[in-house]
């Protein structure tokens, strides 16, 4: 059984502002043990519940933040940037799939809650439903047959889950304040929980019927300019003020296609005037 962990650092408990995930800052450097040592007791339990290869691709921001060397249970890490499915890279072949430390979509309450760019995207909808990182990732893993089996995060991450993939394991390692702040539990809590629900949930393990189909995805900016920027990809047109949308024939083609619209509204903001 290949269990793909997919890891996230917004959700991890503890992670509340923007210097927690920013690589190379004192918060950063002090978060990621915290964020290795939650990815570990998935991993563990997995192992305890059953799963023989596991598969962790390091999903956020340089994709360069996991500590290998705090790994006490054998693991394949993929880390680095550029890769053919981005936060999802691993899931071909997989049995099932875990989002550790997720967080709410643009828009939408949540600890950090964004959708890929950390501003500038103020809402997501995919198939006329409002969309996380989450719910994006879930269909990308539903098109290769392979089933959500647990999420982690905050309150409002578990809470989202529900509605995409329902019989997913959820644990909430903080609860929801605002925007930046959080009721915090403890690493050691985390961890123990962590350990306990992914042990559970490699019997929801099992690959399914691949689901392929067309699907469209719509993105809303804070600025009018961005929305214009993102039409030189080809199928991305403008269906609003500061919004566009694209259709395509699977969410292989879909989430590419997202991700370079995200790529070209990144560069195109001005450091003063974004």
């Amino acid at each position: 059984m290949r269990i793909l962990v997919s890891a996230d650092m917004e959700g991890a408990t503890g992670v509340t502002c923007p210097d927690d995930v920013l690589p190379g800052g004192p918060g950063w450097e002090r978060m990621r043990p915290l964020f290795t040592d939650e990815v570990n007791a998935a991993v563990e339990g997995l192992h305890r519940g059953g799963a023989r290869e596991i598969v962790v691709n390091d999903a956020h921001w340089s994709m360069r933040n996991l500590m290998a060397e705090r790994f006490e249970w054998p693991v394949t890490l993929i880390a680095g940037r550029h890769k053919d499915l981005s936060m999802m890279e691993g899931v071909q072949g997989a049995d099932a799939v875990v989002f550790l430390g997720y967080h709410a979509g643009a828009g939408l309450e949540g600890v950090l809650a964004h959708t890929y760019l950390a501003n500038t995207i103020t809402g997501v909808w995919l198939d006329g439903v409002r969309a996380s990182e989450g719910r994006l990732n879930a269909a990308v893993a539903a098109e290769f047959g392979v089933p959500v089996i647990m999420v982690t995060g905050d309150d409002k991450t578990v809470e989202d889950a529900h509605a995409y993939a329902p019989k997913a394991v959820g644990i909430a390692v903080k609860d929801y304040i605002s925007r930046y702040a959080a009721a915090c539990r403890t690493p050691k809590w985390a961890i123990r929980a962590i350990r306990k629900g992914a042990a559970e949930a490699v019997a929801l393990a099992g690959r399914r019927e691949p689901v392929q189909e067309p699907h469209r995805i719509e993105v809303e900016f804070d600025a009018e300019h961005l929305a214009g920027a993102v039409t030189v990809v080809p199928g991305v047109e403008r269906v609003g003020e500061r919004r566009v949308g694209f259709e395509l024939p699977s969410m292989y083609e879909a989430i590419r296609c997202f991700k370079a619209v995200t790529t070209i509204a990144s560069a195109a903001m001005e450091e003063a005037y974004g």
